[in-house]
C-alpha cells in the first residue's frame, strides 16, 4: 500500500484562480493535474523553469486550438505552493512573455516573499 503524500497547500495569489476558470475545460484539468504533481513534489511534465522573476517559479503550458495558456507557480518559498499568475498568451510576437504579464508576475513573487517572512516570524 503506497504511503500517505503531504501535498503542499496552494495559494492562489490575486485573480489567478478566476482566470484559470476562464479557460477552457480542458486547459483547466491539465494545468489542475499538473499542479497537483507540484503539491505532491513531483515535476509536471510541461513544467519548465520561468526565468527572470526568482528561484523556484515555474510555468505550466497549454496550446490548446491554437492558443497558448499559461500558469505561473513558485513552490520553493516556504512550505506552500504560490500560483502567481493564470493568463492566455496573446502576443503575437515571438515566444517571450508580454511585460505587463511579466510585471504582474515579479510583484505577486515579492509580496508571497513577504507573507512567507510574516508566517514565519
Amino acid at each position: 500500500m503506497p504511503k500517505d503524500i503531504e501535498l503542499r497547500p496552494v495559494v492562489w495569489m490575486g485573480d489567478s484562480k478566476k482566470q484559470l476558470k476562464k479557460m477552457p475545460e480542458d486547459v483547466q484539468k491539465q494545468m489542475g493535474g499538473e499542479l497537483y504533481l507540484a503539491q505532491r513534489g513531483d515535476d509536471p511534465p510541461h513544467s519548465k523553469t520561468f526565468k527572470g522573476v526568482g528561484s523556484g517559479v515555474f510555468e505550466i503550458k497549454n496550446d490548446f486550438e491554437s492558443n497558448t495558456y499559461r500558469l505561473i507557480y513558485a513552490v520553493q518559498i516556504g512550505i506552500r505552493l504560490y500560483v502567481l499568475h493564470a493568463f492566455q498568451k496573446k502576443s503575437k510576437k515571438g515566444i517571450a512573455t508580454p511585460k505587463k504579464d511579466v510585471d504582474l508576475i515579479t510583484r505577486r513573487y515579492k509580496e508571497v516573499v513577504e507573507m512567507e517572512k510574516d508566517f514565519q516570524s
